[in-house]
């Protein structure tokens, strides 16, 4: 293996999600094609709805920077990717967009936190970083209700 492809390898590795075909990006709601929002959490190492993992983020500008950060997991699409929104600790009310889910195990401060309805990922399950904790059921629901809301992704 060439020094550029074993430090791709290892780029790869320490920032999952980040590049590549295994990179989170932003979905198009209009495109989307089958989805399930089932609560199926697993703690078995693989990103499923309901769990919050950690993976790399890209920001809305879309200029290669990001940040990695926690999001829940709310569906999983017939070609093996998952869907997901966000989480953020900083204060939210007021913005019409994020939605309140508490605090929890994802965050060692114990701080709220809040989901970026306005903004739903696409996440390839190799490029998860690691699994946090499963969201209870009805916090989950009342997400995946407000996304269908939106988006009408049911």
């Amino acid at each position: 293996m060439a020094m550029d492809e074993a430090q791709t390898v290892d780029e790869l590795r320490e920032n999952p999600g980040r590049w590549g075909p295994t990179a989170t990006v932003e979905a198009r709601m209009d495109e989307l094609g089958a989805v399930r929002t089932v609560y199926a959490p697993d703690p078995d190492g693989d990103p499923d709805p309901g769990e919050i993992v950690w993976t790399w983020v890209p920001y809305e500008e879309t200029d290669g920077r990001g940040k990695d950060r926690p999001v829940l997991v709310v569906g999983r699409e017939a070609a093996g990717t998952l869907l997901a929104v966000q989480l953020s600790s900083r204060p939210r009310d007021g913005h019409r967009d994020w939605m309140p889910i508490g605090s929890g195990p994802w965050d060692r401060s114990g701080r709220d936190s809040w989901v970026d309805l306005g903004r739903v990922l696409r996440l390839h399950p190799l490029g998860m970083r690691r699994e946090a904790c499963a969201l209870d059921r009805a916090r989950f629901n009342a997400v995946v209700h407000r996304i269908q809301q939106l988006y009408g992704v049911r």
